[in-house]
This record gives C-alpha cells, sequence and structure tokens, in this order.
C-alpha cells in the first residue's frame, strides 16, 4: 500500500524552502536592474556588473579575497592534513584534548576570534595587513581541514601504516604514498570548505586587516 503524504508536513517544508531561498533569488534578480533603488525595478541590464570591472577599489578587493582565500586553503590544507594525521596517532585521551583545542576556533563567535587574534597580532612584532589577514585566515581554516581528514583517517586499517613500512616505506613514504592518497576525499573536502570560509569571511579579517 502506498504511504500517504502529509499535506501539512509538504506545506512547511515548501516554506521552508521559500524562506532560505527567496532572498537569493530576489538579489539574482534585482541584480539586473538597472534602477539604483531596490524596489523599483525599471529596465533589465547589467549596469551593476559592468560596475564591477570599473570600480578600481571593488576590483582591488575581490583580488586580495581571491589571493587571501587562495594561499590560505593550500596552507591550511597541508597543515590541517598533517595535523589530522598526527592526532589520529595519539592515544584516546590525548587525541580528545587535542579535539577540543582544535574545535575552539569552530564553536568561537566570529567576533571572539577576531579581537583575539587582533590583540595576539598587537603584541608581535608584525604589521597589520596582508600578512595578519593570511595568518588569520589560516588559524580558523586549519580545524575544517581537520574535522574532515579525521574521519577518513578512523576508517583506514589501522595496520596499513605498519604494512608500508614492512614493505620497504620510510615514515614520509608512507605517509605520502599510503595514507594521503586513501584520504584525498576528506583533503579535497576540507580545502574545498577552508576556501568557502574564507570567502565568507568579514568580521575576523575586519578586526585584523589594520
Amino acid at each position: 500500500m502506498k504511504k500517504r503524504r502529509n499535506p501539512t508536513l509538504l506545506i512547511v517544508t515548501l516554506f521552508a524552502y521559500l524562506v532560505i531561498y527567496f532572498p537569493i533569488m530576489f538579489i539574482m534578480v534585482m541584480s539586473f536592474n538597472e534602477s539604483e533603488r531596490y524596489y523599483r525595478f525599471t529596465t533589465i541590464g547589467f549596469k551593476w556588473y559592468q560596475e564591477i570591472f570599473i570600480n578600481e577599489s571593488l576590483l582591488d578587493a575581490i583580488g586580495n579575497t581571491l589571493f587571501i582565500a587562495i594561499l590560505s586553503t593550500i596552507v591550511a590544507t597541508i597543515v590541517g592534513t598533517f595535523t589530522a594525521i598526527g592526532i589520529n596517532s595519539l592515544r584516546k585521551s590525548k587525541r580528545a584534548n587535542m579535539m577540543i583545542l582544535n574545535n575552539i576556533p569552530v564553536i568561537n563567535p566570529d567576533i571572539v576570534t577576531g579581537i583575539s587574534l587582533m590583540i595576539v597580532f598587537s603584541l608581535l612584532p608584525i604589521s597589520f595587513g596582508m600578512p595578519t589577514m593570511l595568518l588569520a585566515h589560516i588559524f580558523f581554516s586549519i580545524p575544517f581541514v581537520v574535522l574532515n581528514v579525521l574521519p577518513k583517517l578512523k576508517e583506514l586499517d589501522k595496520n596499513m601504516f605498519d604494512a608500508a613500512l614492512d614493505l620497504g616505506c620510510t615514515r614520509l613514504q608512507a605517509i605520502f604514498k599510503v595514507i594521503i592518497p586513501s584520504v584525498k576525499s576528506g583533503i579535497i573536502a576540507g580545502a574545498l570548505i577552508a576556501f568557502t570560509m574564507s570567502i565568507d569571511d568579514f568580521v575576523i579579517s575586519y578586526f585584523v586587516s589594520g
């Protein structure tokens, strides 16, 4: 027998999707509106998209955003992957303590992280600007890479690393030729999330940009 669909549940689901996606659709449609007032639709055109390539300050901001996001993602992915491998090799109690430290930047409000990093950078012999922004983005991106790589490491056979050593690999060769290829899906997922978090961030960048 076919199960009857609950109409109330369907209505609530559709309403939830509407609340989530309507603002995005509204912005997308209004981006083709050539009027300077968002509440009045005049003619369809690409005026505001052309403004992106005319406004030098906006182009500089986009360039800086992409530069910081790409570079911080590369560094955070490398550091986060090796950090996850190190955490996975620890005993259960030490692993739990390390995961608590790893999760602090994830659960912390952005404003708390931003102010904390601003205070730390002000105590160091480093000038605010691109260097501090890059360090900040690497800092809050690493935990997301660790959280994506670690579950993949737990799925691996615990004897795989020892087997690679018995077959003649050095420790580094075993990591690069056996472990990392086995968890590359987690590494890719972590890199994508790190890139997304970096592109999305404003609050932390505001406090560490100078």
